[in-house]
């Protein structure tokens, strides 16, 4: 499932992971650290929701 950032809209997509935060392709958003940061605009997972 793939899940969005309501503040700037950035997708987060688990096939893709985030190699540039160092979070792995195939790592699911449950599973990325706590205090991993939005790489567009640097909130925390709290202001994500799951994409519908």
């Amino acid at each position: 499932m793939k899940y969005i950032c309501v503040v700037c809209d950035y997708i987060y997509d688990p096939q893709l992971g985030d190699p540039d935060g160092g979070i792995a392709p195939g790592t699911e958003f449950k599973d990325i650290p706590d205090d991993w940061v939005c790489p567009l605009c640097g909130v925390g997972k709290e202001d994500f929701e799951p994409l519908q």
